[in-house]
């Protein structure tokens, strides 16, 4: 099958699933991290823990209200904050 047959499969597979006429072989649900709970285990306010790891005060609220969600670069750096956030802190003050 070519691409373009393929393309055109996956187009009418999803038209379907779309439809209800068929369901998904599969749902991704992407890792969430509890920004909220990282920060004041932390015992930082918002605008310290944006200044502490670089990242803008208003994304930070925006995860924590969830208006946003952090992308996966993001969950993977808050991942690692949550385990180590002198290590990431000494790195980013170094950079």
């Amino acid at each position: 099958m070519s691409f373009g047959q393929e393309l055109i499969q996956s187009a009418n597979e999803a038209l379907e699933i779309a439809k209800g006429e068929a369901k998904p072989a599969g749902v991704f649900v992407p890792e969430t991290v509890d920004v909220a709970a990282i920060r004041k285990r932390l015992k930082l306010s918002q605008a310290a823990f944006a200044a502490r790891f670089c990242l803008p005060v208003g994304t930070v609220r925006d995860w924590e209200q969830e208006r946003r969600s952090p992308d996966r670069a993001a969950v993977v750096l808050l991942s690692i904050i949550d385990r180590k956030p002198d290590v990431v802190a000494e790195v980013l003050a170094a950079g």
